[in-house]
């Protein structure tokens, strides 16, 4: 049995495409969340970034981790429907916590989200994973785009830092160089959002998101989730996030302690 938000279509499409729409997944808790995004950048995290690069104007505020000290962020982790949404679309019974992201892009804010996977950066394998990605803000412009299929590339993409841009590990064949895809021609999906809809996208699936031109806030929260098959790999280098001293070995589930389980069918 589905959640009442998902369809069998709905199903199909994040399989195959590795991101569908979900409307109205945190609907009821957005406030909550705005709430928790004004806590966030009040008392920002050790991860926290403002995404300060040459040339850029406006403010990109990231930070992520925050969930078990930001009470706001843990209510809708717990009370929202997502993991049963996770569930479904990634055909899993099980649905494990990861780690949530918060993204502001003030008024005016023209440095763009670079294409890029989440997967690289984390610690995790599996096609059992899933990002939500939904803003707390109305977004036409400044949503996020997504490469549709790129979840099932042979090769994954080279993680880079995004002010920098270098290479986040050093490339020894395994990754290839971050494609242009408006360029090259590939399927971009995107969607005009209201606050509390949600994309939900694969950890593999290529996606970026453009600057914030627009005389109005976007904010946006993201929550990153595991289920069955998804598994602690080893990376060339550190990851993002580092978690550090975790003590797991490579092949292992996360450790429940540190990543909760949030749903069990």
């Amino acid at each position: 049995m589905t959640h009442p938000l998902v369809t069998q279509k709905m199903i199909d499409t994040y399989q195959q495409d590795g991101v569908v729409l979900i409307k109205g997944l945190f609907a009821d808790h957005v406030e909550t969340l705005r709430d928790g995004v004004a806590a966030n950048m009040a008392e920002p995290g050790p991860y926290a970034s403002d995404n300060k690069k040459q040339g850029e104007t406006g403010l990109f505020f990231d930070d992520y981790c925050n969930w078990s000290r930001i009470d706001q962020f843990r209510e809708v982790i717990e009370n929202s429907p997502a993991a049963e949404v996770a569930a479904d679309l990634m055909q899993s019974q099980t649905v494990q916590m990861f780690h949530d992201h918060v993204l502001v892009k003030e008024p005016g804010t023209s440095m763009a989200t670079p294409w890029h996977q989440d997967g690289p950066y984390y610690f995790v394998e599996g096609q059992q994973t899933i990002s939500f990605w939904s803003p707390l803000d109305p977004v036409k412009q400044a949503t996020l785009r997504c490469v549709a299929g790129s979840h099932r590339w042979e090769k994954e993409v080279l993680p880079t830092r995004w002010v920098s841009e270098e290479g986040f590990f050093a490339d020894e064949g395994q990754y290839i160089p971050v494609p242009d895809p408006d360029a090259e021609g590939m399927k971009v999906v995107e969607f005009e959002m209201e606050p509390g809809d949600a994309v939900a996208f694969n950890y593999r699936t290529l996606h970026g998101a453009r600057g914030n031109q627009s005389d109005s806030r976007r904010r946006a929260f993201s929550l990153r989730l595991v289920g069955d098959d998804a598994r602690y790999v080893e990376r060339p280098g550190r990851t993002s996030p580092p978690f550090p001293g975790h003590d797991m070995n490579p092949g292992q589930r996360l450790r429940e302690d540190w990543f909760p389980v949030l749903l069990r069918r």
